[in-house]
């Protein structure tokens, strides 16, 4: 497993989240509806994504903070409505519901005191972690949905410690023994699912 601290999550969720942010601010109407790097989905899927994502895992941070059972989701198939829907939302709608839920989450994330991150919460895939996993649960998914809009962000331009444990992290969950050699980012993107440059290595199919 990865040595990474609670701290380096906060870290590695901000930086994703200014990374992400900015690529969306960047896009108009006519860009966000064009295909994401995400078989399937346009970029305002993607957007639209992120966003429930962040008020999903607010829901957990209710949980830590409360002690009542919040799940992240009511089901797979609101969970996959809602992003449904907002993917058919104008983008300056989307803008704006991503950036009131990136703030909401993040100062719930700062109110919790230690004793409630240490609350035992379940996350979407039905794991029981503390709520110290919430942070990386959310640098993973800013950081890879930041390359995943196809704006020319690649796994190069995320920092080499969250890559290092966005590594360790999936060979963990695939049940892998050994991973490829190559260069860090692109050993990343291929444990992850998405495009890379590595040579002779066995399709792993989707991941997050």
């Amino acid at each position: 497993m990865s040595a990474r601290t609670h701290a380096d999550s906060l870290r590695w969720v901000a930086h994703g989240t200014a990374l992400f942010t900015a690529q969306v601010a960047r896009l108009d109407e006519q860009q966000t509806a064009q295909p994401s790097l995400l078989p399937g989905w346009t970029r305002k899927h993607v957007v639209a994504h992120v966003a429930a994502n962040a008020d999903a895992l607010g829901n957990l941070v209710r949980w830590a903070r409360t002690g009542e059972r919040t799940p992240m989701y009511a089901s797979a198939e609101q969970r996959n409505a809602d992003i449904e829907s907002g993917a058919q939302r104008p983008v300056t709608e989307l803008v704006t519901w991503l950036e009131a839920s990136v703030h909401e989450l993040g100062a719930a994330m700062a109110a919790l005191t230690g004793e409630q991150w240490r609350t035992e919460i379940v996350t979407a895939q039905g794991r029981t972690v503390p709520a110290t996993e919430i942070p990386w649960l959310r640098a993973r998914e800013v950081c890879v949905h930041a390359v995943d809009l196809g704006t020319g962000t690649t796994f190069a331009d995320l920092p080499d410690d969250f890559l290092n444990a966005l590594v360790a992290d999936i060979r963990t969950k695939r049940g892998l023994g050994e991973v490829p050699g190559g260069p860090l980012p692109e050993v990343a993107a291929y444990l992850a699912g998405r495009p890379h440059s590595l040579a002779d290595v066995a399709d792993l199919g989707p991941w997050l």
